[in-house]
């Protein structure tokens, strides 16, 4: 990242590029609110220390939305009305009365309540006022809902699923090139059985997939977060890489299976069979779940 900047720029009538110095001289504060992450988890009266958005920029006429952008690898961006962010979003460098730490988003990121957290732009890099929407990087890549309200309707994605034909065409596809890097949603895939165990970089978010039987599958690469494996066969299957977020493997059976490097916030296990199961790498496993898998003798020490 270097030493952190931060632009102000667009339809804003004070334009400026500010210093980690500058923003630390600014009049923080503090505000509480409840987190509630895409993943399905929440944290109740968290205490972030900052400065009010509406208080860093002035909207120039005809400046209708902000646009987040991110000091990361994938050049990580989200969007908000300008109106909800002025009204809601911080920009803050302190959690809990301690420095945000670079894995929550430090030195500066932005919090908005009210909204899932992907709207919180980590390692924040740019403000840019819009007069037309700039849909983020979670939005179009995995569909997240660009309103990302967790209380109506749950607006976690922003379509369901396949229409029946296309789920029929996809559960019988011989080849499923077509299908890799295509976020399915919502499918319910209970009764799937693959002609092919070549199941590579599917993105098959929020899906009914129970008592699933995937021995041996190539799932290297696949976004399975949020999904229902309970009780799954997946023994010997490889999931290296793949996105797991939130995903339910309770009663599944992982034996043997690959998990390394892959993202396991808010993911469960319990009950699980994981003997020779490996998770080299994997990262994100909240603390309960980690000391499951290693009552079942899983090492975790690569973490």
């Amino acid at each position: 990242m270097g030493e952190w900047h931060l632009t102000v720029q667009g339809l804003v009538h004070n334009p400026r590029t500010l210093s980690l110095d500058d923003f630390l001289n600014l009049d923080h504060r503090e505000i509480t609110f409840d987190i509630h992450c895409v993943t399905s988890w929440t944290r109740f009266d968290s205490t972030f220390t900052g400065v009010p958005l509406a208080e860093m920029i002035d909207p120039a006429p005809g400046a209708r939305f902000v646009s987040f952008g991110a000091f990361s690898d994938r050049d990580h961006n989200t969007s908000l009305p300008v109106d909800y962010a002025l009204a809601s979003s911080w920009v803050i460098s302190e959690f809990e009365g301690e420095p945000l730490a670079p894995d929550h988003g430090g030195p500066v990121r932005v919090v908005t309540p009210g909204k899932y957290f992907y709207k919180s732009i980590k390692w924040l890099k740019s403000i840019d006022l819009l007069a037309e929407d700039r849909p983020g990087w979670w939005e179009v890549n995995s569909s997240y809902h660009n309103n990302a309200d967790p209380f109506a309707g749950d607006q976690r994605f922003s379509t369901g699923s396949l229409r029946p034909e296309q789920l029929y065409r996809f559960k019988d596809a011989a080849n499923l090139d077509k299908y890799r890097g295509r976020v399915m949603i919502g499918l319910e895939l209970r009764d799937w059985s693959p002609v092919t165990n070549d199941l590579r970089r599917l993105f098959l978010k929020n899906c009914d997939m129970r008592q699933i039987a995937l021995p041996g599958a190539d799932m290297r690469g696949c976004n399975l977060s949020l999904s229902n494996l309970s009780g799954a066969n997946l023994s010997g299957a490889n999931l290296a890489g793949s996105d797991l977020e939130g995903a339910d493997f309770t009663d599944a059976d992982l034996t043997g299976a690959d998990l390394s490097g892959t993202a396991l916030s808010a993911t469960r296990f319990d009950g699980a069979s994981v003997a020779g199961a490996g998770f080299v790498g994997a990262w994100g496993l909240i603390e309960h779940q980690a000391f499951y898998l290693r009552s079942q003798g899983v090492n975790l020490d690569g973490q």
